[in-house]
């Protein structure tokens, strides 16, 4: 059963409350990318909570299966972390893989970090759509490794012809499937003719397919690219507790690959990256299926009522495939960020090239109600 983020303080208390939602719902402000977007209230302060709606978290948090781990683990607090070995396990049987065949990360985050400097350089560059998620680029950038960057097609699909035709030479192409911000999805013959065009031309690039949102993908055509990862040792795929099951705050991703690949990434690896309270909730969400179904069912009832609500308002839906949006409100992005951060909705920053498009994340369908009731207001 999931709880609600009132249910969540109570059970954990408001400090391991609020720093969970600092971790989680805070890292895009926190990484520098919304500044002051996500600055507390002062304690006491009347007024209504914002609605956040611009990090794709999922509103619901943690299981109670993973809560329960989280409360149950904390006497080994004083300890290094060591249960991290039990994870890799979990995850190896899940994916009917080996432990070498899998990699843990601080979040996805860190797994896209590790591939950018294990892949990249000065004279090998990074590939990637755009716009797409922008953590490997700020790495590629830090490690001084160029950036390539190919603009989404019409219908803000990756354009994987034209990125095809970029990765000759390239260290590493980055595919965002589905492409966060856009919400869009290739199916899997699309993704293995595209990582068999590239590796081709470019027998030594590297192919990082992000599957963040692989829960929340309907469409017929879309399958994971795990058996991709595990038959060719130049694609890598990223995964995520931070969407599905909701551990955004406490940070474990993973990567699956052939060991090669992955001893390649750990040289980069934070030590004692994941901890044991975060081991401990990602292995007890794993068997909870009914737990996945359920937020996935909760997710799709917000996003087909945003989206009916924008289209109903005169603002066309890319059909979505992950828990958040792409609407085009035509009017300068920024702006209308701002003008719903002023009615206390949070929406998602700009994305470039995409200046007139609005990202949404999908919150629970009482605060989609209230937010498209604002919403509509600020679009007049």
């Amino acid at each position: 059963m999931a709880l609600s983020r009132r249910a969540f303080v109570r059970t954990v208390g408001i400090n391991g409350a609020l720093a969970a939602m600092v971790a989680g719902r805070g890292s895009e402000a926190l990484a520098g990318l919304v500044p002051g977007a996500r600055q507390p209230a002062a304690q006491g302060s009347a007024g209504p909570s914002p609605i956040f709606l611009d990090s794709n978290e999922n509103p619901y948090g943690p299981c109670t299966a993973s809560l329960d781990a989280i409360r149950g683990a904390f006497g080994e607090a004083g300890r290094y972390p060591h249960n991290f070995v039990d994870l890799t396990a979990a995850l190896a049987k899940l994916h009917g893989v080996q432990p070498e065949n899998i990699l843990l990360g601080s979040g996805s985050g860190e797994i896209l970090r590790m591939a950018v400097l294990a892949f990249t350089t000065p004279g090998r560059p990074l590939v990637q759509g755009l716009p797409t998620f922008e953590s490997p680029a700020r790495d590629a950038e830090l490690a001084g490794a160029p950036v390539v960057n190919v603009p989404v097609d019409a219908g803000l699909k990756l354009d994987l012809g034209a990125m095809a035709e970029k990765a000759a030479g390239a260290g590493l192409v980055f595919l965002c499937n589905p492409n966060n911000p856009t919400g869009t999805v290739h199916g899997a013959d699309a993704v293995s003719g595209f990582v068999h065009r590239v590796l081709k031309s470019s027998p030594t690039t590297c192919i990082l397919v992000d599957e963040a949102y692989h829960d929340y993908v309907e469409d017929p055509a879309y399958r994971t690219a795990l058996p991709l990862a595990l038959e060719n040792p130049q694609v890598v795929l990223a995964r995520t507790f931070s969407k599905v099951y909701g551990l955004a705050g406490i940070r474990v991703g993973y990567a699956v690959g052939h060991a090669d690949t992955m001893k390649a990434m750990s040289r980069f690896r934070i030590p004692n990256n994941v901890n044991v309270l975060a081991a401990a909730a990602a292995i007890a969400a794993l068997p909870q299926a009914a737990h996945v179904a359920r937020q996935v069912a909760l997710n799709r009832e917000a996003r087909d009522f945003t989206r009916r609500a924008f289209e109903a308002a005169g603002y066309p839906v890319i059909l979505p495939c992950a828990n958040f949006l792409m609407v085009d409100v035509r009017r300068d992005a920024k702006a209308f960020q701002d003008a719903c951060k002023e009615q206390g909705v949070l929406v998602g920053r700009p994305f470039p090239p995409l200046t007139s498009y609005s990202r949404v994340s999908m919150g629970t369908p009482d605060e989609m109600r209230r937010a498209m009731d604002i919403i509509k207001r600020v679009l007049g």
